[in-house]
This record gives structure tokens, sequence and C-alpha cells, in this order.
């Protein structure tokens, strides 16, 4: 069959559709890939041949204003203004791109932003629509900050859907008209959950108790997917781990932070107080030039599922995947969180407990020493180790999401045989 993956975001938003990819592949599918212009050669690299360019450099994103600042005061009108020039750039260049890859193929697999766009292409080419979501963005009731009635979940979420819906209609509307489909009346979520799109949960349950139950099979709880993909540091890094005391891992992937080096001064400064040694990953941070001092080593990126079971614990900014692979490795987790739903992931680690969790613009020398000291304790080690044994492996995972791509694809061939004079 013919599958194209079409996904927009960082690299923890790529990877896991890589994964995929790679499985079908395996599987003897046909695979073609579109993703951001700055990771065409992550996905290059992975042997998935050279994606298309699909649109702007979601590391440019990440560094904008209105992602790093959202939460200062300012006239709403100027904020809805950015947000909506923010959400729809690169809109039409990316309708136009999913296009030409889709022509043929049996299902679309997109991932959990931009799927509105990849769902007005899937509906104009009457082919399958899935999605990978990182953490759960339907209706339910176990991500609240305080709980609510089962009645009224339903028509909050609605209101917050039709909110986001209401920001990117005109790009929405520019796209129905050009691809020759009627204009929308409904939320774009509506229009998908109604079309039947396949939105594949892709983390475990365990950090959301009850979830699998309060939504049955239709969207379906697969786990965490990853690539495990070694880097050219690890060697050196698990050497340096094996000269003296199992280190506190640091990174924050492709998050902003506004001073890389006083980030760097606070780990530096926090882990000489405890006696522990630190081991920081830069990602997209310059800092790798930085002077520190010798219970530190900075390296731009490792595999995580060969080092952080080799570190007391892992420091990070709570992205799903990396959230997942410190929990997997079963080692006390500290989230630093820096916007988007990586709150969400800090309230889980808590509340499994196996980690704590506070914002990182508001952590301070001493709150991060206090934080550190406190999820050093044996008894987050030990309840960490429990934790990782129940976590779903990796090769589970993206098996699993494979066959239910595999089964959509099949399910539209069918309906499109049926339906065929």
């Amino acid at each position: 069959m013919r599958f194209v993956v079409a996904v927009h975001g960082t690299r923890g938003d790529v990877e896991p559709c890589a994964a995929v990819a790679l499985e079908l592949v395996r599987r003897g599918h046909e695979v073609r890939t579109a993703v951001p212009p700055n990771l065409v050669s992550f996905v290059e690299e992975c042997g998935l041949g050279v994606p298309v360019p699909y649109g702007v450099d979601s590391q440019k994103q990440l560094d904008a204003d209105i992602f790093r600042e959202w939460y200062k005061l300012r006239n709403p009108l100027t904020v809805l203004r950015e947000a909506r020039e923010y959400v729809v750039e690169g809109w039409g260049q990316m309708s136009r791109s999913l296009c030409a890859l889709a022509d043929g193929a049996d299902l679309i697999l997109t991932g959990t932003t931009y799927q509105e766009l990849a769902a007005n292409v899937a509906e104009a080419q009457d082919i399958p629509l899935a999605a990978l979501h990182y953490f759960p963005v339907r209706p339910n009731s176990k991500v609240l900050p305080v709980p609510l009635p089962s009645a009224v979940v339903g028509p909050a979420w609605a209101v917050g859907e039709w909110a986001h819906w209401r920001v990117l209609k005109g790009a929405e509307d520019d796209q129905r008209r050009e691809l020759g489909l009627p204009p929308a009346t409904t939320r774009a979520v509506r229009r998908m959950v109604e079309g039947g799109a396949l939105e594949i949960q892709a983390y475990d349950e365990m950090f959301f108790p009850g979830l699998a139950d309060e939504w049955g099979p239709e969207r379906p709880l697969v786990g965490a997917i990853t690539l495990e993909k070694h880097t050219e540091a690890d060697d050196d890094v698990v050497s340096w781990i094996a000269s003296g005391t199992p280190p506190i891992y640091f990174g924050f992937g492709s998050m902003p932070v506004k001073s890389p080096a006083e980030a760097v001064a606070m780990i530096e400064a926090a882990c000489a107080d405890l006696g522990e040694r630190a081991l920081i990953c830069s990602g997209v941070l310059d800092v790798e030039d930085l002077r520190h001092a010798d219970h530190v080593k900075i390296v731009r990126s490792v595999s995580h599922a060969a080092v952080f079971p080799l570190c007391r614990a892992v420091v990070h900014h709570g992205g799903a995947g990396t959230t997942a692979a410190g929990v997997r490795a079963g080692v006390p987790t500290l989230v630093l969180w820096v916007g988007a739903e990586q709150p969400i992931w800090g309230a889980s680690v808590k509340h499994l407990g196996v980690g704590e969790y506070q914002r990182f613009s508001a952590t301070t020398p001493t709150s991060l020493r206090k934080a550190l000291g406190k999820v050093l304790s044996p008894g987050y080690a030990a309840r960490a180790r429990e934790v990782a044994a129940a976590m779903t492996k990796p090769a589970t995972s993206v098996g699993t999401a494979a066959d239910l791509l595999e089964d959509a694809a099949r399910e539209g061939r069918r309906h499109s045989q049926t339906i065929s004079p």
C-alpha cells in the first residue's frame, strides 16, 4: 500500500511518525514523507529518502515571541492577530505539497498539529486520515486542572475547539476553496471525528489512568513511539559516565531558553552543592563552547535509550517523548516545563510518584537544588523502577500503530471499491 506521512513540528513531533514510517517500509509498503525544512536531513538520515519540505522552519516558530511570551498581558486583539498569523503560516504551501504527495495514496498520516489541514486534503481526495496524538487533545476528564462533571466536559472542550477553529478558519476557507470543497460550517475537530479519522494515542495509559475506558476503542492508546536512534556522542558519554558516579541528565530539546549560559551556570552550581555530576545535552542551545567545571559534561545530543538508564535522574522540559524515555529508563524525573502541554506531563510524572515539576522560567538555583534533592531520594528511585517495568516497549508501540494504519488503509480501499461504479 501507499502511505503519506506529513507532519509538522519539532523533532519530538516528527520522530514518532518517522518510526512508524520505517516500520511500514519494513513491511513492504511505499511511504512518502513531508516534514519541516529544518528536519529534512534528520528524516533522510533515518533511511526514508528525501522528504518534501512542509511548511515553515519549526525551530523558528518556537523562537517566536508568541510562543515564548504568550503569557504576558497585552492587547487581546494584538494577541489574536499574532496567534492567527502564527498558526496558519505556510498553510497554503503545506496544502499544495500534501495534495501532490497524496495523489494515489491509501492513507495520510499526520501529527497532532495541522491535522485540520491534512483532513481537508484527505476529504478532497477521498483518502483515509490518521494522526498520532502525543497527549490527550480530545474531550476527557483526565487532564483538567480541576475536576468537572462529565456533563460539562464535552461542552467546555467544544468551546475551546471552536475558538481554535475560528483562529485558523480564514486559512482553512482559502484551502477548501482551492481544493474545490464547500465552505466548512462546523468546527474542524467535529468534522474529523465524524469523518472517522483514526487518532492513535502515542503515549502510555499509565500517565492518564482511566482514559482508555473513558474513550473506548475509538482512540487506541499504543504507548510512546521512538526511533531509539544512537548518536555520535553516545560512546564518549557512556565512557565518561563509567569513569565516575552516575550523573544527572539535563536537556531541553528544541525549547528556547532565554539565557543558556545562565541556565548552565545554575545547573553547575546546583550539582556542585549536591556533590553530583551533570550531563547537559544542549540540543538547539549554543552552549557547547562555554567553560564549565570538571563535574559537568556538555554534548549536543545523546540516545535517551542508551544514556538515561545510566543516570541518577533526568531533568528536562517535559516533552512527550522525553518524558516517556525518562520514565521507561527507571530513574526519577524533574520536569522544568517551558510551554505547550509540558505542564500536563509534569503533573503526570508527579501523580505517578516518579518525580516533580516546576516552571523553568521560575526556577532559581535554590529551587533547583531543593527539587533535585527531593527526586534523588530513595523513594523516588524505587517507584521509578516499579513504573518502568509496566511501560510499553517501543517495538510494541510502533508495531501496534502500524497494524492500525494498515487496517485503516485496507478499510479505505474496501470503501472505495464499494462506491466505485
